[in-house]
C-alpha cells in the first residue's frame, strides 16, 4: 500500500463509505481535531514517567482512533462498521473512574490554574485544550450530521481528566500550582 495516493491532490478526501468531501469540511475537521488530540498525548507518552498515567493514556489512544473512524464513517449503523469502532457509555465510566482516582491526593480547586508546570503537566494541559477544540468541532458536526452523542460525552469527560492528569503530573513532580 502506497502513502501517497494523489487522490487528495484537489483538495478533496474521502471518507469510509466512499464519499468524497472537501478537506475543509466539518466532518473532516472533526476528526482530524481528534486525530490531533491523540497526537498530543503521543506527546505526552514521551515524556510522562508514571507507568499506570502512561498505561491510561495508551487506552485512550486507541479510544480516540475508534471515534476518528467512527467520525469518518458516513455509512448507517451496522453497514460495514467496526464493532471495535464505537464510543460506548463503559468508556466514558473508565474516564470517569480515572478522574475520581487521580484526583483523590490533589488539594481542592480554589482558584483557576494556570497551564504549565513540569514537561508533562503543561502538555497535558496542552492536550486537554486540543481535545476541547476538538470537542466543539464535534459539536459543529452534529448540527449537520447525525453523531452519537456519547463522542461529545467522551471528548467532555477526556479533557476533565487531562486537566486531572496535568494537576496529577505537576504534583508528583513537585511544581506549585500558578493560580490566577
Amino acid at each position: 500500500m502506497k502513502i501517497y495516493t494523489r487522490t487528495g491532490d484537489l483538495g478533496e478526501t474521502g471518507l469510509m463509505g466512499g464519499a468524497r468531501v472537501p478537506k475543509d469540511h466539518v466532518r473532516v475537521t472533526a476528526y482530524g481535531e481528534v486525530d490531533e488530540t491523540n497526537a498530543v498525548l503521543g506527546v505526552v507518552l514521551a515524556h510522562s514517567r508514571v507507568a499506570k498515567v502512561n498505561d491510561l493514556l495508551r487506552g485512550i489512544q486507541r479510544d480516540l482512533f475508534a471515534l476518528g473512524a467512527e467520525l469518518a464513517d458516513v455509512r448507517p449503523a451496522g453497514k460495514g462498521r467496526k464493532a471495535k469502532a464505537a464510543v460506548t457509555k463503559a468508556l466514558v465510566t473508565r474516564l470517569e473512574k480515572a478522574i475520581d482516582a487521580h484526583e483523590r491526593g490533589l488539594p481542592p480547586l480554589r482558584a483557576f490554574i494556570l497551564p504549565g508546570g513540569s514537561r508533562a503537566g503543561a502538555l497535558l494541559h496542552l492536550a486537554r485544550t486540543v481535545c476541547r477544540r476538538a470537542e466543539r468541532s464535534v459539536v459543529g458536526l452534529a448540527r449537520t450530521a447525525k453523531v452519537d452523542p456519547l463522542a461529545i460525552v467522551y471528548l467532555n469527560r477526556l479533557s476533565d481528566l487531562l486537566f486531572v492528569l496535568a494537576r496529577y503530573e505537576n504534583a508528583r513532580a513537585g511544581e506549585p500550582e500558578e493560580t490566577w
